[in-house]
């Protein structure tokens, strides 16, 4: 009873787990050991001084601003989109929910360019906001429309199955005790969805500082105003400077860890929490 309690689906354990450790050394631990390699060749203080560059400084800060902004705004929005897709029922229901991963397969390139002749003073929807003055392409308001379009799916994706298991129960039982429908959201919904929310937002804020394709058009690229980070790093490989690349890429990639791992003792803290109460 012992051993066939203990046998595995797959075996061989030693054969899987040198597969999966050679899978994960090629496509992410050589990659990002490369990052440290190459940045080494450059002494400390010329690391900080490429770093801390006022025009990289700046990339920065549109970069972390506007994926901060389109993050929250995504968080938000694909809460609402999940909700619908979820507790709703209606026509296309099918086809609305396969458009939700629609940037996942549309190369991202094909969506800057859409998005850009889309908010440009002349296009559709620019023309409107012009007339008021507003413009939205060349900007980090157009920035933060195309890190929306490309972060979205991250958001709805991860809240979705949490909604559909969570057990109505609760939500009747708060109903006929007088509950109010935005007091039922607060106290029982959102605190059992609220984890999914912290991936969600950190997925897409992780894939929103990386993002270069659908922004690049978008973006205008100014120096100082619309430069995001991501295309001094491709600037400077063209250039031939891979240890300043390099460095500059290392900043992002610790950026992106450290909002991952925050989010991750959050969804922990979250549970344990959870789990007291019940």
């Amino acid at each position: 009873m012992k051993k066939k309690a203990n046998k595995r689906v797959i075996p061989f354990f030693g054969l899987s787990m040198g597969v999966t450790v050679t899978m994960l050394s090629l496509v992410v631990l050589i990659p990002l050991a490369s990052l440290i390699i190459y940045t080494s060749k450059l002494s400390f203080s010329e690391i900080i001084a490429t770093i801390t560059a006022p025009r990289v400084v700046a990339s920065y800060k549109v970069s972390f601003i506007t994926a901060f902004i389109a993050s929250l705004i995504n968080a938000v929005m694909g809460v609402i989109l999940a909700w619908v897709l979820i507790r709703y029922k209606f026509p296309c229901k099918r086809i609305l929910d396969g458009i939700i991963e629609l940037p996942f397969a549309l190369p991202t390139a094909v969506a800057g360019i859409a998005l850009t002749s889309l908010t440009a003073d002349n296009g559709l929807v620019g023309k409107f906001f012009a007339k008021f003055g507003i413009s939205i392409a060349y900007t980090k308001v157009g920035i933060t429309v195309a890190l929306v379009f490309i972060g979205i799916p991250f958001v709805v994706r991860a809240v979705q199955p949490i909604l559909e298991k969570l057990d109505s129960t609760y939500e009747e039982a708060a109903g006929v005790l007088g509950a109010s429908r935005v007091k039922i959201f607060w106290k029982i919904i959102f605190p059992e969805i609220f984890p999914s929310v912290l991936t969600g937002f950190g997925l897409a804020f992780g894939r929103c500082l990386g993002e270069y394709g659908s922004i690049v058009f978008i973006a205008g690229n100014k120096p100082f105003e619309t430069e995001i980070t991501p295309l001094i790093i491709m600037s400077k490989l063209q250039e031939f400077d891979y240890s300043s690349a390099t460095a500059i890429a290392l900043v992002m990639l610790i950026v992106s860890f450290l909002v991952l791992f925050l989010v991750n003792l959050v969804q922990i803290h979250n549970t344990k929490i959870l789990k007291g109460g019940r």
